[in-house]
């Protein structure tokens, strides 16, 4: 062996040493952490509702630029722009439609919640399901409706009763029906599934693998906080997730003295193992694509 050839076995060995000894010096419980972190990327999608100036089709390519794989909370009509851009659709929006009595149902404000809706209901998810399928999507959205004087208990009952009906569907098409978690606080004043317990006790009575929560952190900050603790313990009925900033519903990039930490809510997101979409619907107050692209890496844990 020539003397430089011994050096360099020297210094290798030396590196080693030092790796080991810092290593060594780790407390227990911060390696432990570090082997439990999932490797696997968040997989962000965007709601386009929060960015209607700009085109669908500009949209979908600065959207695909920046390395989101889906556009939701669109219709039907909008897949084949989504298709062009090889992008999927998260979540896709809900039918409406009206009842007997002329009622238009299947929004945020009149849906599974009463019985009367459901016939129409039924008729009008059951086409969106096969559409959902057919397009080889995963997730259609669904609401409770407004309370209305109807108590919580019969809410959930009610509700219940429909989505039971819907599920053979569902199931028979391998598509979710997710019903979103709001607030009736600021938004949506009066909307009944405005608390995690509610939508996790009503999906227990479902009792489909096919009937998930959409855990909106925005709009549960406002309701009831908690959002890292409440997402642990509920993992198993949530299958979308959607963000925003409070106080505003706005950007949240810390500097703009943003109560949640999106972070440690994204690493606690991949902690429960959650392999599905996490949608970003922020409403943009600085430079629309700017402000959806540092959300993005911020959000890229």
């Amino acid at each position: 062996m020539s003397r430089r050839t011994a050096l360099r076995s020297l210094a290798g060995v030396a590196a080693l040493a030092t790796l080991a000894r810092a290593g060594a010096g780790e407390p227990a419980a911060t390696k432990a952490a570090k082997a439990a972190v999932p490797t696997f990327p968040i997989r962000q999608s965007v709601c386009k509702w929060c960015f209607k100036d700009i085109p669908l089709d500009a949209f979908c390519a600065a959207a695909k630029d920046m390395g989101l794989e889906s556009v939701e909370l669109l219709n039907p009509e909008d897949f084949p722009t989504l298709k062009k851009y090889g992008l999927h659709c998260a979540m896709v929006s809900n039918p409406t439609g009206k009842t007997a009595q002329g009622v238009n149902v299947g929004a945020i404000a009149k849906a599974f919640n009463r019985l009367e809706h459901h016939d129409t209901l039924i008729e009008i998810y059951e086409k969106r399901i096969a559409e959902v399928a057919a397009a080889g999507f995963d997730n259609v959205i669904c609401f409770s409706g407004n309370r209305d004087k109807l108590d919580d208990e019969k809410g959930i009952e009610n509700c219940a009763i429909g989505l039971k009906r819907l599920m053979p569907i569902a199931e028979k098409y391998r598509v979710n029906v997710v019903m979103e978690l709001l607030n009736s606080k600021v938004n949506h004043k009066d909307y009944m599934c405005d608390h995690t317990a509610w939508g996790v006790e009503l999906a227990k009575r479902i009792g489909s693998e096919r009937f998930k929560l959409l855990y909106d952190i925005y709009h549960m900050q406002i309701m009831e906080g908690d959002v890292i603790r409440t997402l642990r313990d509920s993992a198993a009925y949530i299958g979308h997730y959607h963000t925003a900033g409070n106080p505003g519903r706005n950007e949240f990039e810390p500097q703009d003295d943003q109560e949640l930490n999106y972070v440690a809510i994204m690493r606690a997101i991949k902690g429960t193992g959650y392999k599905g979409f996490v949608g970003q619907e922020f409403l943009p107050k600085r430079d629309a694509l700017a402000s959806l692209r540092a959300a993005v890496k911020l959000c890229n844990v």
